[in-house]
Protein backbone atom coordinates (compact mmCIF):
# COMPACT_ATOMS: atom_id res chain seq x y z
CA UNK A 1 0.00 0.00 0.00
CA UNK A 2 1.26 3.50 -0.85
CA UNK A 3 1.00 6.20 1.81
CA UNK A 4 1.00 9.94 1.23
CA UNK A 5 0.40 13.12 3.21
CA UNK A 6 -3.29 13.26 2.37
CA UNK A 7 -4.04 9.80 3.80
CA UNK A 8 -1.67 9.62 6.72
CA UNK A 9 -0.99 12.22 9.40
CA UNK A 10 2.18 11.90 11.47
CA UNK A 11 4.01 13.51 14.38
CA UNK A 12 6.67 15.68 12.68
CA UNK A 13 7.24 12.98 10.09
CA UNK A 14 8.50 9.44 10.52
CA UNK A 15 11.60 10.76 12.30
CA UNK A 16 9.43 11.40 15.36
CA UNK A 17 9.83 7.78 16.45
CA UNK A 18 12.06 4.81 15.81
CA UNK A 19 11.74 2.48 12.86
CA UNK A 20 12.18 -0.58 15.07
CA UNK A 21 10.70 -1.48 18.43
CA UNK A 22 10.99 -3.97 21.25
CA UNK A 23 8.09 -6.30 22.02
CA UNK A 24 7.40 -9.00 24.62
CA UNK A 25 6.00 -12.43 23.78
CA UNK A 26 4.84 -15.19 26.14
CA UNK A 27 5.94 -18.61 24.83
CA UNK A 28 4.73 -20.43 27.96
CA UNK A 29 6.68 -22.25 30.67
CA UNK A 30 7.02 -19.03 32.70
CA UNK A 31 9.11 -17.38 30.02
CA UNK A 32 9.14 -13.93 28.42
CA UNK A 33 10.81 -13.33 25.07
CA UNK A 34 11.87 -9.85 23.94
CA UNK A 35 12.10 -9.39 20.20
CA UNK A 36 13.01 -6.49 17.92
CA UNK A 37 10.44 -5.79 15.22
CA UNK A 38 9.69 -3.07 12.67
CA UNK A 39 7.31 -0.39 13.92
CA UNK A 40 3.95 -1.22 12.30
CA UNK A 41 1.98 1.22 10.16
CA UNK A 42 -1.71 1.95 10.80
CA UNK A 43 -4.23 0.90 8.20
CA UNK A 44 -7.71 2.21 7.54
CA UNK A 45 -9.46 3.15 10.79
CA UNK A 46 -6.35 2.39 12.84
CA UNK A 47 -3.91 4.41 14.91
CA UNK A 48 -0.34 3.87 16.06
CA UNK A 49 0.20 4.39 19.79
CA UNK A 50 3.37 5.14 21.67
CA UNK A 51 2.65 2.81 24.59
CA UNK A 52 3.15 4.61 27.89
CA UNK A 53 1.83 2.01 30.34
CA UNK A 54 0.71 -1.59 29.99
CA UNK A 55 -0.35 -3.49 33.09
CA UNK A 56 -0.28 -7.26 33.63
CA UNK A 57 -3.57 -9.12 34.03
CA UNK A 58 -4.12 -12.27 36.03
CA UNK A 59 -5.73 -13.91 33.01
CA UNK A 60 -2.45 -13.63 31.15
CA UNK A 61 -0.73 -15.49 33.98
CA UNK A 62 -3.43 -18.15 34.15
CA UNK A 63 -3.76 -18.87 30.45
CA UNK A 64 -0.56 -17.74 28.73
CA UNK A 65 2.46 -17.17 30.97
CA UNK A 66 2.53 -20.56 32.68
CA UNK A 67 1.26 -22.59 29.76
CA UNK A 68 -1.08 -22.01 26.88
CA UNK A 69 -4.38 -23.20 28.32
CA UNK A 70 -6.84 -20.99 26.51
CA UNK A 71 -9.31 -22.04 23.89
CA UNK A 72 -11.74 -19.90 21.92
CA UNK A 73 -11.72 -16.33 23.29
CA UNK A 74 -8.74 -17.21 25.50
CA UNK A 75 -6.73 -18.92 22.80
CA UNK A 76 -3.30 -17.27 22.59
CA UNK A 77 -2.04 -16.97 19.02
CA UNK A 78 1.61 -16.15 19.67
CA UNK A 79 1.17 -12.39 19.32
CA UNK A 80 2.73 -9.51 21.28
CA UNK A 81 1.45 -9.79 24.85
CA UNK A 82 -0.53 -7.29 26.88
CA UNK A 83 -4.20 -6.34 26.83
CA UNK A 84 -4.21 -3.43 29.29
CA UNK A 85 -2.41 -0.62 27.42
CA UNK A 86 -2.68 3.12 27.25
CA UNK A 87 -0.64 5.59 25.28
CA UNK A 88 -0.44 8.58 22.98
CA UNK A 89 -1.36 8.54 19.32
CA UNK A 90 1.66 9.25 17.10
CA UNK A 91 0.16 8.32 13.75
CA UNK A 92 -3.32 7.84 12.33
CA UNK A 93 -4.43 5.94 9.28
CA UNK A 94 -7.06 7.03 6.78
CA UNK A 95 -10.70 6.86 7.82
CA UNK A 96 -10.25 7.90 11.44
CA UNK A 97 -13.09 10.16 12.55
CA UNK A 98 -12.57 11.13 16.20
CA UNK A 99 -9.00 10.74 17.38
CA UNK A 100 -5.87 12.37 16.05
CA UNK A 101 -2.14 12.67 16.62
CA UNK A 102 -1.28 13.71 20.17
CA UNK A 103 -4.47 12.39 21.79
CA UNK A 104 -4.12 10.40 25.01
CA UNK A 105 -6.13 7.17 24.94
CA UNK A 106 -6.67 3.80 26.52
CA UNK A 107 -7.70 0.68 24.63
CA UNK A 108 -10.75 -1.50 25.10
CA UNK A 109 -8.98 -4.81 25.02
CA UNK A 110 -11.16 -6.76 22.62
CA UNK A 111 -11.70 -5.67 19.06
CA UNK A 112 -15.05 -6.98 17.91
CA UNK A 113 -16.75 -7.10 14.53
CA UNK A 114 -18.79 -4.02 15.45
CA UNK A 115 -22.03 -5.24 13.86
CA UNK A 116 -23.24 -8.26 15.86
CA UNK A 117 -25.82 -7.75 18.61
CA UNK A 118 -23.25 -7.85 21.41
CA UNK A 119 -20.93 -5.38 19.72
CA UNK A 120 -23.83 -3.00 19.08
CA UNK A 121 -24.55 -3.12 22.83
CA UNK A 122 -20.90 -2.21 23.49
CA UNK A 123 -19.96 -5.70 24.71
CA UNK A 124 -17.19 -6.46 22.25
CA UNK A 125 -15.93 -8.98 24.83
CA UNK A 126 -18.91 -11.11 23.77
CA UNK A 127 -18.59 -10.55 20.01
CA UNK A 128 -20.04 -13.58 18.23
CA UNK A 129 -17.92 -13.33 15.08
CA UNK A 130 -15.33 -16.10 14.95
CA UNK A 131 -13.62 -14.30 12.09
CA UNK A 132 -13.40 -10.73 13.39
CA UNK A 133 -13.30 -10.98 17.20
CA UNK A 134 -9.65 -10.55 18.20
CA UNK A 135 -8.43 -9.62 21.66
CA UNK A 136 -5.31 -7.52 22.04
CA UNK A 137 -2.49 -9.61 23.45
CA UNK A 138 -4.34 -12.84 22.67
CA UNK A 139 -5.24 -12.99 18.97
CA UNK A 140 -3.77 -9.67 17.83
CA UNK A 141 -0.68 -7.75 18.91
CA UNK A 142 -1.03 -6.10 22.31
CA UNK A 143 0.61 -3.41 24.38
CA UNK A 144 3.80 -4.99 25.74
CA UNK A 145 5.81 -3.10 23.15
CA UNK A 146 7.16 0.36 22.43
CA UNK A 147 4.36 0.90 19.89
CA UNK A 148 1.10 -0.81 19.02
CA UNK A 149 -1.66 -0.66 16.45
CA UNK A 150 -5.22 -0.18 17.71
CA UNK A 151 -8.51 0.32 15.91
CA UNK A 152 -10.04 3.73 16.48
CA UNK A 153 -13.36 2.19 17.50
CA UNK A 154 -11.59 0.48 20.42
CA UNK A 155 -10.21 3.70 21.91
CA UNK A 156 -11.41 5.60 24.98
CA UNK A 157 -10.23 9.19 25.53
CA UNK A 158 -7.94 9.58 28.54
CA UNK A 159 -8.44 12.93 30.35
CA UNK A 160 -5.40 14.96 31.36
CA UNK A 161 -6.34 14.49 35.03
CA UNK A 162 -5.53 10.77 34.75
CA UNK A 163 -2.08 9.32 34.14
CA UNK A 164 -1.38 6.70 31.50
CA UNK A 165 -0.95 4.17 34.31
CA UNK A 166 -4.43 5.11 35.54
CA UNK A 167 -5.78 4.56 32.05
CA UNK A 168 -4.10 1.21 31.54
CA UNK A 169 -6.14 -0.29 34.36
CA UNK A 170 -9.55 0.93 33.26
CA UNK A 171 -10.40 -1.71 30.66
CA UNK A 172 -9.79 -5.06 32.27
CA UNK A 173 -9.37 -4.17 35.94
CA UNK A 174 -11.44 -1.24 37.14
CA UNK A 175 -13.82 -1.51 34.19
CA UNK A 176 -14.51 -5.16 34.91
CA UNK A 177 -15.53 -4.58 38.52
CA UNK A 178 -17.35 -1.36 37.66
CA UNK A 179 -19.61 -3.45 35.43
CA UNK A 180 -20.22 -5.92 38.28
CA UNK A 181 -20.89 -3.13 40.77
CA UNK A 182 -23.42 -1.61 38.38
CA UNK A 183 -25.17 -4.99 38.02
CA UNK A 184 -25.57 -5.58 41.74
CA UNK A 185 -26.12 -1.92 42.56
CA UNK A 186 -23.71 -1.10 45.38
CA UNK A 187 -24.66 2.07 47.28
CA UNK A 188 -24.47 3.76 50.67
CA UNK A 189 -26.97 1.38 52.26
CA UNK A 190 -24.74 -1.62 51.76
CA UNK A 191 -22.02 -3.57 53.45
CA UNK A 192 -19.85 -5.28 50.84
CA UNK A 193 -17.69 -8.41 50.94
CA UNK A 194 -14.85 -8.79 48.44
CA UNK A 195 -13.23 -12.21 48.23
CA UNK A 196 -9.78 -12.01 46.67
CA UNK A 197 -7.75 -8.81 47.04
CA UNK A 198 -5.59 -9.11 43.99
CA UNK A 199 -5.58 -6.13 41.62
CA UNK A 200 -9.21 -6.70 40.56
CA UNK A 201 -10.37 -7.10 44.16
CA UNK A 202 -8.49 -3.97 45.20
CA UNK A 203 -10.14 -2.13 42.31
CA UNK A 204 -13.54 -3.38 43.50
CA UNK A 205 -12.84 -2.06 46.99
CA UNK A 206 -11.73 1.33 45.67
CA UNK A 207 -14.88 1.70 43.57
CA UNK A 208 -17.19 0.50 46.35
CA UNK A 209 -15.60 3.11 48.61
CA UNK A 210 -16.45 5.84 46.11
CA UNK A 211 -19.98 4.46 45.73
CA UNK A 212 -20.46 5.04 49.46
CA UNK A 213 -20.54 1.47 50.79
CA UNK A 214 -20.95 1.57 54.58
CA UNK A 215 -18.62 -1.32 55.37
CA UNK A 216 -16.12 -3.01 53.06
CA UNK A 217 -14.75 -6.38 54.12
CA UNK A 218 -11.93 -8.04 52.22
CA UNK A 219 -10.72 -11.64 52.35
CA UNK A 220 -7.31 -12.66 51.00
CA UNK A 221 -4.63 -15.28 51.53
CA UNK A 222 -1.58 -13.17 50.55
CA UNK A 223 -0.33 -10.98 53.41
CA UNK A 224 1.09 -8.28 51.13
CA UNK A 225 -2.30 -7.72 49.54
CA UNK A 226 -4.05 -7.55 52.91
CA UNK A 227 -1.58 -4.89 54.02
CA UNK A 228 -2.06 -2.95 50.78
CA UNK A 229 -5.84 -2.92 51.21
CA UNK A 230 -5.41 -1.48 54.71
CA UNK A 231 -2.68 1.04 53.82
CA UNK A 232 -4.77 2.47 50.96
CA UNK A 233 -7.90 2.57 53.16
CA UNK A 234 -9.76 0.39 50.68
CA UNK A 235 -11.25 -1.99 53.25
CA UNK A 236 -12.63 -1.40 56.73
CA UNK A 237 -11.83 -4.98 57.75
CA UNK A 238 -9.48 -7.52 56.19
CA UNK A 239 -9.62 -11.22 56.99
CA UNK A 240 -7.16 -13.99 56.34
CA UNK A 241 -8.85 -16.62 54.21
CA UNK A 242 -9.92 -19.60 56.34
CA UNK A 243 -12.90 -21.77 57.23
CA UNK A 244 -14.24 -19.26 59.80
CA UNK A 245 -14.77 -16.43 57.31
CA UNK A 246 -18.56 -16.75 57.08
CA UNK A 247 -18.94 -16.47 60.84
CA UNK A 248 -16.45 -13.58 60.95
CA UNK A 249 -18.35 -11.64 58.28
CA UNK A 250 -21.64 -12.18 60.11
CA UNK A 251 -20.06 -10.98 63.36
CA UNK A 252 -18.99 -7.79 61.59
CA UNK A 253 -22.52 -7.22 60.26
CA UNK A 254 -24.54 -7.80 63.47
CA UNK A 255 -25.31 -11.35 62.42
CA UNK A 256 -27.03 -10.49 59.15
CA UNK A 257 -24.30 -10.84 56.55
CA UNK A 258 -23.47 -8.39 53.77
CA UNK A 259 -25.94 -6.97 51.30
CA UNK A 260 -23.51 -7.34 48.40
CA UNK A 261 -20.57 -9.65 47.67
CA UNK A 262 -18.07 -9.68 44.83
CA UNK A 263 -15.83 -12.68 44.20
CA UNK A 264 -12.58 -11.77 42.48
CA UNK A 265 -10.66 -14.86 43.54
CA UNK A 266 -11.98 -17.72 41.36
CA UNK A 267 -11.37 -19.88 44.44
CA UNK A 268 -14.05 -22.45 45.27
CA UNK A 269 -13.96 -21.87 49.03
CA UNK A 270 -13.98 -18.08 48.61
CA UNK A 271 -16.95 -18.25 46.26
CA UNK A 272 -18.86 -20.38 48.76
CA UNK A 273 -18.01 -17.85 51.46
CA UNK A 274 -19.30 -15.01 49.28
CA UNK A 275 -22.62 -16.81 48.86
CA UNK A 276 -23.07 -17.89 52.48
CA UNK A 277 -21.90 -14.60 54.01
CA UNK A 278 -24.50 -12.67 52.01
CA UNK A 279 -27.74 -11.88 53.83
CA UNK A 280 -31.32 -12.54 52.68
CA UNK A 281 -32.26 -10.79 49.44
CA UNK A 282 -28.59 -10.06 48.83
CA UNK A 283 -26.74 -10.04 45.53
CA UNK A 284 -23.45 -11.70 44.61
CA UNK A 285 -21.28 -11.04 41.55
CA UNK A 286 -18.80 -13.58 40.22
CA UNK A 287 -15.92 -11.80 38.47
CA UNK A 288 -12.85 -14.03 38.96
CA UNK A 289 -12.17 -16.29 35.97
CA UNK A 290 -11.79 -20.07 36.13
CA UNK A 291 -12.24 -22.45 39.03
CA UNK A 292 -15.40 -24.04 40.40
CA UNK A 293 -17.86 -23.61 43.26
CA UNK A 294 -20.14 -25.84 45.35
CA UNK A 295 -23.18 -24.68 47.30
CA UNK A 296 -26.54 -26.01 48.44
CA UNK A 297 -29.21 -24.29 46.33
CA UNK A 298 -32.06 -24.37 48.82
CA UNK A 299 -30.43 -23.16 52.07
CA UNK A 300 -27.71 -21.09 50.41
CA UNK A 301 -29.73 -19.37 47.67
CA UNK A 302 -33.40 -20.19 47.20
CA UNK A 303 -34.72 -19.87 50.75
CA UNK A 304 -32.86 -16.58 51.29
CA UNK A 305 -33.95 -15.17 47.92
CA UNK A 306 -30.38 -14.36 46.86
CA UNK A 307 -29.15 -13.65 43.34
CA UNK A 308 -25.84 -14.50 41.64
CA UNK A 309 -24.66 -12.41 38.72
CA UNK A 310 -21.99 -13.45 36.27
CA UNK A 311 -20.06 -10.44 34.99
CA UNK A 312 -17.51 -10.60 32.17
CA UNK A 313 -15.48 -7.43 31.57
CA UNK A 314 -17.56 -4.36 30.59
CA UNK A 315 -18.82 -2.24 27.70
CA UNK A 316 -17.19 0.60 25.85
CA UNK A 317 -19.82 3.08 27.02
CA UNK A 318 -19.45 2.10 30.68
CA UNK A 319 -15.69 2.49 30.29
CA UNK A 320 -16.24 6.04 29.09
CA UNK A 321 -18.58 6.66 32.02
CA UNK A 322 -16.04 5.20 34.45
CA UNK A 323 -13.25 7.44 33.13
CA UNK A 324 -15.48 10.47 33.69
CA UNK A 325 -16.29 9.35 37.23
CA UNK A 326 -12.66 8.62 38.08
CA UNK A 327 -11.95 12.28 37.43
CA UNK A 328 -15.01 13.40 39.43
CA UNK A 329 -14.10 11.14 42.34
CA UNK A 330 -10.40 12.00 42.18
CA UNK A 331 -9.76 8.25 42.11
CA UNK A 332 -6.49 7.11 40.57
CA UNK A 333 -6.25 3.40 39.68
CA UNK A 334 -2.46 3.73 39.59
CA UNK A 335 -2.47 3.83 43.39
CA UNK A 336 -2.75 0.04 43.46
CA UNK A 337 0.36 -0.34 41.27
CA UNK A 338 3.12 -1.52 43.58
CA UNK A 339 5.84 -2.13 40.98
CA UNK A 340 6.80 -0.49 37.67
CA UNK A 341 9.26 -2.01 35.22
CA UNK A 342 10.76 -1.02 31.90
CA UNK A 343 10.03 -3.22 28.90
CA UNK A 344 13.58 -4.59 29.09
CA UNK A 345 12.72 -5.98 32.54
CA UNK A 346 9.43 -7.58 31.47
CA UNK A 347 10.60 -11.04 32.59
CA UNK A 348 11.04 -9.75 36.15
CA UNK A 349 7.63 -8.07 36.00
CA UNK A 350 5.81 -11.25 34.98
CA UNK A 351 7.70 -13.34 37.53
CA UNK A 352 6.68 -10.94 40.31
CA UNK A 353 3.05 -10.98 39.18
CA UNK A 354 3.14 -14.78 39.15
CA UNK A 355 4.31 -14.79 42.78
CA UNK A 356 1.21 -12.88 43.90
CA UNK A 357 3.31 -10.91 46.38
CA UNK A 358 2.36 -7.55 44.93
CA UNK A 359 -0.49 -5.31 43.88
CA UNK A 360 -0.70 -4.37 40.23
CA UNK A 361 2.45 -4.64 38.12
CA UNK A 362 3.02 -2.29 35.19
CA UNK A 363 5.39 -2.08 32.23
CA UNK A 364 5.98 1.63 31.69
CA UNK A 365 7.83 4.00 29.37
CA UNK A 366 8.89 7.62 29.35
CA UNK A 367 7.31 9.77 32.08
CA UNK A 368 5.35 6.84 33.52
CA UNK A 369 8.48 4.88 34.33
CA UNK A 370 9.91 7.69 36.45
CA UNK A 371 6.84 7.71 38.75
CA UNK A 372 8.07 4.87 40.93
Amino acid sequence: MMWNSTTLRKVEGMAAYRQSMRAAFLPGNDKVELRTLPVPRPGHGEVLLRVKASTICGSDMRCIYHQHLGRGPEGYQGVIAGHEPSGQIVEVGPGCRRFDVGHRVLVYHISGCGVCNDCRRGYMISCTSEKYRRAYGWQRDGGMADYMIAEEKDLIALPDELSYADGAQVACGFGTVYEAIEKIGVNGDHSVLITGLGPVGLAAAALCRKRGAQIIIGIEVVAERLRLAVSLNLCDFVLNADSDNVAQVRDLTRGFGVERAIDCSANAAARSTAIRATRKWGKIAFVGEGGTVEFNPSPDMIHDQKSIYGSWVTTTWLMEELVERLVRWNLHPAEIITHRFSLEDAAQAYALMASGRCGKVAICADEELTLK
